[in-house]
């Protein structure tokens, strides 16, 4: 037959239990710490390949071929139909009649 347990003996036990429980939880934490990392990453990433936005936009109407306004390429105010275009496109785009946009006023900057 087996001797009965010691204070000394539970208490090693207990220490074991605990140690193997805290190896589990570091190694879940140092995961999340990995996976962070790694977005942080994928982030910094994706900003330093995002394309450069626009200097000047085109604003275009229901039909892609009408164009109703010129803007600057930060303006607030261009909608989602809108497409990027260069400052000789531009400013010859506002020479045709196109209305520049009164909240940006690109005409200023065209000259």
């Amino acid at each position: 037959m087996s001797e009965p347990m010691t204070r000394l003996d539970a208490l090693r036990f207990a220490r074991r239990v605990v140690a193997r429980h805290t190896e589990r939880q570091l190694a879940l934490i140092d995961a999340w710490i990995a996976d962070e990392e790694r977005r942080e990453a994928e982030c910094r990433q994706g900003e330093e390949n995002r394309p450069q936005a626009p200097e000047w936009l085109l604003e275009l109407g229901l039909n892609p071929d009408t164009v109703v306004y010129v803007h600057a390429g930060s303006c607030w105010n261009a909608s989602k139909r809108r497409r990027g275009v260069d400052q000789a496109t531009a400013r010859q785009a506002i020479a045709d009649g196109v209305p520049a946009c009164p909240h940006c006023q690109p005409h200023a900057a065209l000259g």
